[in-house]
């Protein structure tokens, strides 16, 4: 990264280090900066303890709830089920994943308006909460999960796609695995969702 001077990051904090060593520091109000230091600390982890808490409850919650159990199969975290299940409602509703992808105004739409007027763009036009935990969810899985990670890589190494073209073709793949899964009323079946190279070799 190029700073003033064309100076680099690393060369500022070099200078930066250098002349901290040389700096007599500030002597001044220690144990006023210690107490505030100590609650802050307590603050952090009073929160942390409450979002644990939280984190738990919702996992009581949808232990209750059948297909939050087959979410839990495809590999999503407790939250992600949570925010999924409370934009979307039943999802036995949805007959397919597209449905759900304009419920989350991730659908495709023609700009109108602008300097990419007439273009192919994401609407938009939908629970703004849904698509984002949604968009979180398949970089979770392509993190996490080995078919997600295959099916990315395809989309970027054979396909030529741009990473962020792969992970919201990738996402459309997860909406469509939800709504089948539910539909069908079953768990997540890894063998069904087979790479387009693995099913070459």
């Amino acid at each position: 990264m190029k700073r003033a001077a064309s100076s680099t990051g690393t060369q500022k904090a070099a200078q930066l280090i250098a002349t901290a060593k040389q700096s007599i520091g500030d002597t001044t109000a220690l144990l006023e900066a210690k107490q505030d230091f100590k609650r802050l600390l307590e603050e952090f982890e009073r929160i942390v303890g409450v979002l644990d808490t939280i984190e738990k409850d919702i996992e009581k919650l949808l232990n209750g709830i059948p297909m939050a159990k087959q979410l839990r199969s495809i590999g999503l975290g407790f939250i992600c089920i949570a925010a999924i299940l409370s934009g979307t409602g039943d999802l036995r509703q949805y007959a397919h994943g597209r449905q759900l992808l304009r419920k989350a105004g991730l659908n495709l739409a023609e700009s109108t308006s602008g300097k990419r007027k007439g273009q192919i763009v994401l609407s938009k036009r939908g629970d703004a909460t849904l698509r984002k935990y949604l968009y979180l969810a398949t970089l979770q899985l392509i993190g996490n999960n080995p078919v997600f990670r295959q099916l990315h890589e395809y989309n970027v190494q054979i396909k030529q796609m741009k990473k962020q073209q792969s992970l919201f073709k990738v996402l459309g793949k997860l909406a469509r695995i939800i709504i089948g899964i539910v539909g069908r009323g079953e768990d997540f079946s890894p063998e069904r969702v087979v790479p387009p190279f693995n099913q070459a070799a």
